[in-house]
């Protein structure tokens, strides 16, 4: 019994440190603003297919950053990081290809913010590549 509750402590503990990478959180709220962005986006006949390509791109940046933050090895959690970075470009073509169905400001505002993301992934892998302790984890 104990050991279970060891566990789930420790899932309960990863899953908030998780949540305390701004990318992470960044990713997450992009997740949820897509989502509003593809229903503007199916209502134009020629973006229909593109609204779920949009969804996806996004919603696989949360999900890479969270699993290369489970990976032990910094070269997977490099990995990872990698997927993620390349779902934030795959996410801003989506975009640019919206561009006349979306609000100038909305647009811009989920450029701005996918922009943050690139940049916080890019320090994330580089620090990961010098043996950082950035997210307070060994290897």
């Amino acid at each position: 019994m104990q050991i279970r509750d060891d566990e789930e402590r420790g899932a309960v503990e990863s899953r908030r440190a998780l949540e305390s990478v701004t990318a992470y959180r960044f990713a997450t709220e992009a997740s949820d603003a897509a989502w509003d962005d593809a229903s503007a986006m199916k209502c134009e006949p020629l973006l229909a297919e593109v609204a779920p390509q949009l969804v996806r791109a996004i919603g696989s940046v949360a999900a890479n950053i969270a699993e290369g933050y489970a990976r032990r090895s910094a070269r997977d959690r490099i990995r990872f990081y990698e997927y993620a970075l390349g779902s934030v470009e795959e996410s801003r073509a989506w975009y640019q290809l919206a561009r006349r169905c979306l609000a100038e400001d909305s647009l811009s505002g989920r450029l701005k913010r996918l922009d943050s993301m690139r940049r916080l992934l890019l320090v994330m892998i580089a620090n990961e590549r010098r043996g950082g302790e950035w997210n307070h984890r060994k290897s």
